[in-house]
């Protein structure tokens, strides 16, 4: 893998704590997610970058999760933490914690946290953040779809607090809808929320339409983009082109921040979505190039789902990662053994609901 130009200095934050949780052995969200990432990346020479290196967070404190978080909630995760875990907290049955399940989740904010202090601080100009578990489905007093403190979320209560920012756009690209996410922010004007994610009529959650669009002072600021089974490259890049871009320029971010989602990808085993790594590394291009335009380079991204261990997620998290550090990706690409979607399904259907959800938000967004 060579330079494509003199690429941005970016930063990776992984802890080998972080394959300590264990929902169960056979669990979708598994310690291997990260283990075969790692080893792809190593693999492929990217830790031998000038412009990339490696920070290892600590654990968040309990004020900062207190950000988020209701008193009550953090003390049912510590108990049930301390009498040794093995306890679902949903009622789906799915999120289930274990005795380190705690502490790993204070050290899962942690890592965002460092993750956009980095960026905000100026040591780096990107920041990639491997760490489990996830958090987008986390709400402020309960926690469910694999998920149990909202990571992103307290991050970036954190650099509004401590770096005075007035203007976050969030887009997070994961499958899934970010229900405990758009909770949080769901009536705040001061963060543009933007989920791009399989309709929910297809997958759980269950939630995340067009008529979504926040309340109060938020409303118009919560942004859902529901995409049909089947969505490949060329309409996720719609997507990015007619939604993401147009809603950035209007918007004016002091910052990106990015939920990489990596579950849309074709082998994923538990979603119908057919992004490739190559369509992964064209949506995060365009990204930094609005970036670029609109807030200093400025990227924070946390890696969200993403359950295709082997044929899936170390080429997405590896094309994620060289296009942040501004390296060629266009040899990232599957193995020869998977078959490959048809780039272009559905178009037809994903312009249909740019269009439902542009109507919905007309009132408060040109979309030029």
């Amino acid at each position: 893998m060579k330079d494509n130009y003199e690429g941005f200095s970016t930063g990776i934050v992984y802890h080998e704590n972080y394959l300590l949780h264990e929902h169960s052995p056979t669990h979708p969200e598994r310690r291997e997610r990260l283990m075969y990432t790692m080893d792809q990346l190593e693999e492929e020479g990217i830790f031998g970058f000038p412009q990339i290196r490696v920070f290892t967070p600590s654990k968040a404190s309990r004020e900062e999760l207190l950000r988020v978080h209701s008193e009550d909630y953090l003390e049912e995760l510590e108990n049930l933490s301390q009498r040794g875990g093995g306890r679902a907290i949903d009622s789906e049955g799915e999120t289930i914690m274990q005795e380190v399940t705690f502490e790993q989740s204070r050290l899962a904010v942690g890592g965002a946290i460092l993750g956009g202090r980095l960026v905000m601080s100026g040591e780096v100009k990107h920041s990639f953040v491997m760490a489990r578990p996830g958090g987008h489905h986390a709400f402020s007093d309960r926690g469910h779809g694999f998920c149990f403190t909202n990571n992103i979320s307290i991050m970036i209560k954190h650099i509004q607090d401590v770096y005075g920012l007035d203007r976050v756009l969030l887009w997070d690209w994961d499958a899934h809808h970010f229900d405990g996410t758009q909770s949080i922010f769901y009536d705040d004007p001061s963060v543009l929320t933007i989920s791009t994610h399989q309709n929910g009529r297809t997958l759980f959650p269950g939630t995340g339409f067009p008529e979504e669009v926040g309340e109060g002072e938020g409303e118009g600021f919560n942004v859902n983009v529901p995409l049909p089974p089947g969505t490949s490259d060329e309409g996720y890049l719609r997507v990015v082109r007619e939604v993401f871009a147009p809603l950035a320029r209007e918007y004016g971010p002091d910052v990106l921040v990015l939920q990489a989602g990596q579950d849309n990808h074709f082998t994923d085993p538990i979603t119908r979505l057919n992004l490739t790594a190559r369509g992964y590394s064209r949506m995060m291009d365009i990204a930094v190039s609005t970036a670029s335009r609109l807030c200093d380079d400025e990227i924070i991204s946390l890696l969200g789902g993403g359950y295709g261990i082997e044929g899936g997620l170390p080429y997405t998290n590896l094309a994620v990662v060289a296009s942040l550090a501004g390296l060629d990706t266009s040899n990232v690409r599957e193995p020869e053994n998977y078959d490959h979607p048809d780039l272009g399904a559905n178009v037809d259907k994903v312009e249909k609901v740019i269009g439902e959800m542009k109507d919905v938000h007309s009132d408060y967004w040109s979309f030029e």
